[in-house]
């Protein structure tokens, strides 16, 4: 550790030592409950606050305040630059061939094959180039059409009598998002099903394509450490056979679809439309008689079987938690700052009429204040916190300020996104969920008039970027946006969500409490809250 500690200070920057690497395979094992037993004490540790898993969510930007905009974090592994300055992190988006993505930490995301999140440089424009053409202008009608769809279902559970609160919106959040994905990405429908009502029966005789995901999901931890294989053994629990067999179940269903599109397409019909038809399009040249042939090179311009199936896995994984985690946070948010959901209203009474909710070209682009929603909520609740890069086989100078550094080759060079979206160089007060922040409203103007010309507020490069930056951003990311509005509008137009305060508790001691409750994460492979449902909300009309 000593040697990298000393090549670290040979850059110029501040370092910090760490005693072991976060990534130990022993560590991450024992790292939750050792946590969660450290949180308990309440005591400061100094250095080893950065062995855990999505620090930079707690520490937000106190570090770079302390320490400057790069520093390094140091273990006997290795160096690890973190960066948490807009200018340095738009030299390094630009910079792909220098600052390159480590697809090689990915590749334990090959769960079913390789994917976009796993690709190299060499291939990753071939990947992106199939994955993104679902995700165009065309198909936004449908997300916002199913997300109202979805939302109108949600909300009726949540306001049918006998039910004193909700039982769960982080689950039914993650449900809507779940039938949103599920019917306009693959052509398969569900009704929404409330974890009030978990009974309630199930008309749709496809329905282990969503059941089976919902189970990869909730277990994607356990699936990308443990093979698969071990999860079948005999000895092993019943809870990881269960694992096993929707993981096998969900990839048949993806093998069905797979060779339901290929026949179509040998057929010259059009198929089915979903985001599976385009896969198949892309398939190489010598795969598309035989579905279910063998991956061949990579090489090739299409794409194989193999990474048709790391795709679709990538893309439920990605267009599904990124956003049900964002809904989530935000239900609890607004029952904390119910004056943030009359001025939400306020636009959608204005501005959308009723009949107008169907419409996305009608309505989406004009919902500033609903935007502004999910843009705050992501500014501090970033699901990814941290954009790993890392220089490639040469050293590479990098300007920081009024000075150059030099980076080692194939050191990690990460962009503290978490850093950069809380540093007040940026946002004012930016510890503040402030969704206002985010619409410009004309001065001067009477009411009616300064709600058609509010506008959303474009923050500058790199200081905002919740799905990353540059050619390699998310390319789901309208899709995400366009199901939140959606869901928003609709919840929010004619409705409000309360939480339900304990005895005796006041309405401060009740918003410190939910804002306790958001604090309160951990990181999977995403960040979310631990535990949502301490906050019972409620939904009524207005």
């Amino acid at each position: 550790m000593e040697l990298n500690y000393r090549r670290a200070i040979a850059m110029g920057i501040p370092a910090i030592r760490q005693c072991f690497d976060g990534s130990n395979l022993l560590w991450q094992i024992a790292e939750s409950p050792v946590w969660t037993f450290l949180d308990k004490l309440g005591v400061e540790l100094g250095s080893f606050r950065y062995s855990r898993r999505g620090w930079y969510f707690y520490d937000q930007a106190q570090t770079h305040i302390r320490l400057g905009p790069v520093w390094a974090l140091v273990s006997p592994r290795g160096i690890c630059l973190y960066i948490a300055d807009a200018e340095i992190a738009s030299e390094i988006f630009e910079r792909r061939a220098d600052f390159i993505r480590p697809f090689e930490a990915y590749k334990i995301l090959e769960v079913y094959g390789p994917c976009i999140s796993t690709a190299d440089q060499d291939n990753w424009a071939r990947h992106r180039k199939v994955v993104a053409t679902p995700f165009n202008e065309s198909a936004m009608s449908s997300v916002w059409d199913e997300s109202i769809k979805q939302s109108e279902q949600m909300v009726e559970a949540w306001t049918s009598p006998g039910h004193g609160y909700i039982k769960s919106a982080a689950q039914d959040t993650r449900t809507v998002s779940l039938n949103v994905l599920a019917a306009t990405g693959f052509r398969k429908s569900y009704p929404f099903q409330s974890a009030n009502d978990p009974q309630k029966a199930n008309i749709d005789n496809t329905a282990s394509y969503r059941d089976n995901l919902q189970i990869v999901l909730d277990n994607i931890i356990m699936l990308l450490v443990v093979p698969r294989k071990i999860l079948t053994l005999p000895f092993a629990p019943n809870s990881w056979h269960k694992v096993a067999e929707a993981s096998a179940g969900f990839q048949n269903y993806m093998a069905q679809m797979l060779d339901e599109e290929t026949k179509a397409m040998n057929e010259n019909k059009a198929g089915s439309g979903s985001m599976v038809t385009s896969f198949v399009r892309a398939m190489d040249l010598n795969q598309k008689t035989n579905a279910q042939a063998k991956a061949i090179s990579s090489s090739s311009k299409g794409l194989t079987v193999e990474e048709i199936f790391g795709n679709m896995f990538a893309v439920n994984f990605a267009g599904h938690d990124t956003t049900a985690n964002t809904l989530s946070f935000v239900m609890i948010l607004l029952s904390a700052y119910p004056e943030v959901q009359g001025w939400v209203s306020e636009e959608l009474q204005q501005l959308t009429p009723e009949e107008m909710l169907g419409q996305y070209t009608n309505t989406f682009s004009k919902l500033h204040r609903c935007q502004a929603l999910m843009h705050e909520t992501l500014r501090i609740f970033s699901p990814v916190g941290i954009i790993m890069k890392r220089t490639n086989h040469q050293s590479q100078h990098l300007a920081t300020g009024n000075k150059s550094i030099l980076i080692p080759p194939n050191t990690n060079v990460w962009i503290n996104m978490s850093g950069i979206h809380a540093n007040p160089k940026y946002w004012e007060d930016p510890m503040k969920w402030n969704p206002s922040r985010w619409v410009h409203t004309p001065p001067n103007s009477e009411k009616a008039s300064t709600l058609q010309d509010e506008r959303l507020i474009i923050s500058p490069r790199c200081t905002y970027f919740p799905w990353s930056e540059g050619p390699q951003n998310c390319p789901g990311s309208k899709f995400s946006q366009v199901e939140f509005v959606a869901v928003m509008a609709h919840l929010l137009r004619d409705h409000r969500i309360h939480a339900i305060p304990n005895p005796g508790e006041t309405t401060e001691q009740l918003r410190s409490r939910i804002l306790a409750v958001t604090q309160d994460v951990d990181l999977q492979l995403l960040i979310r809250m631990r535990d949502a449902d301490r906050v019972h909300l409620a939904c009524r009309r207005v």
